[in-house]
């Protein structure tokens, strides 16, 4: 049931929210977006992730910037089939949004839907997906600008390799052998209007060519499976790919096993290499169990699904997206080593 757009507003207005959230919001209004008081924001919230977006608020309403905000639950039933339709037209008049909600079961639909609007647009758009108190404590309180100086090194390097070797004691070789057609992304945490970007940001991130080899997944897996199965230190899930493509899933928790492999099998390139990354926020110290901040984690990961081709120049799709991301990486670019134990080897 749809609420007026004021009493939305109020509510949000109004909410308590913990002040320890205040540092991470001012970074995302004030660093990472560079929201001008005179530009239009959209906030997009719902019911469990109100207070964080509250803060949000707060801290626009002291820069004096126009906005509207949005709950969800407010305007349709979820899990959503379509985002509504009153978000898609603000988002029209909007030069900045932010999406901070948690993820329901099969609505990456809806945030398709949203994220057309605003590659088409150029809006500078911060996902948030998932976002929860610790993050806002840790991810979202990184220096942005020191993330964004070393993510630019790496991505300056690896814009010149032709390939990209991976491994961990704990098993992991895979090679990425990179395609010169497809783009290098930047997603430090900085959003400009050539690609929005997750909140925290750390990462750059391509297409690759043909990926090959063993991914020992004892991070985590992203989407809804984030929530469901947590960290897999003490019960990873080994993966093997071929030719770019999905080929084995094992793990001795054989329900993370079922699941992963139905939803790497939606449609057929859902089994398919769409990204593949190295987390840049040398702020983060560990794996927390939530995909949102673990994939900022300094490493490798990889995504099966969407390769985000609007940015990348990749030439097929996916209506799946899922990440997986591993502990303590040894990183080569072609010859040149430059991480070792889950440390950089390059300066800030």
């Amino acid at each position: 049931m749809s609420t007026s757009l004021r009493s939305i507003q109020k509510q949000l207005n109004k909410l308590s929210f913990d002040p320890e959230f205040m540092p991470g919001a001012h970074n995302a209004v004030n660093v990472c977006l560079r929201i001008q008081p005179q530009e239009r924001a959209c906030v997009i919230t719902d019911d469990a992730t109100s207070e964080i977006a509250a803060a949000i608020v707060a801290e626009l309403e002291k820069l004096g910037a126009p906005y509207r905000a949005w709950i969800l639950e407010e305007l349709a039933e979820r899990p959503l089939v379509n985002l509504p339709s009153e978000i898609l037209a603000d988002l029209e008049i909007s030069q900045v949004s932010i999406f901070a909600v948690q993820a329901q079961t099969n609505e990456l639909r809806s945030r398709i839907q949203m994220t057309d609007v605003v590659n088409r647009r150029k809006i500078r758009h911060a996902h948030m997906v998932n976002i929860n108190r610790q993050i806002m404590l840790e991810g979202m309180r990184a220096d942005f600008q020191r993330v964004d100086r070393l993510s630019q090194k790496v991505v300056e390097m690896v814009r010149k390799a032709s390939k990209i070797r991976a491994t961990t004691a704990a098993g992991t070789d895979l090679t990425a052998d990179l395609n010169p057609n497809y783009k290098w992304l930047k997603t430090s945490g900085i959003i400009s209007p050539e690609k929005w970007g997750n909140l925290p940001g750390g990462e750059i991130f391509t297409t690759p060519g043909v990926v090959n080899g063993t991914f020992v997944i004892d991070g985590v897996v992203g989407d809804y499976l984030c929530a469901k199965f947590g960290s897999l230190q003490e019960n990873p899930l080994t993966i093997r790919m071929k030719g770019n493509r999905l080929i084995e899933a094992h793990s001795e928790n054989r329900e993370l096993e079922s699941d992963f492999w139905k939803y790497t099998h939606t449609d057929e390139n859902s089994d398919r290499v769409g990204e593949f990354a190295i987390g840049t926020n040398i702020d983060l110290k560990n794996v927390i169990g939530q995909i949102l901040q673990d994939e900022k984690y300094p490493g490798v990961h990889i995504a099966f699904g969407n390769p985000y081709g609007a940015h990348t120049g990749a030439d097929w799709d996916s209506t799946t997206h899922i990440d997986v991301v591993g502990r303590k990486f040894n990183i080569w670019v072609d010859d040149r080593q430059i991480m070792q134990d889950g440390k950089f080897l390059i300066e800030a």
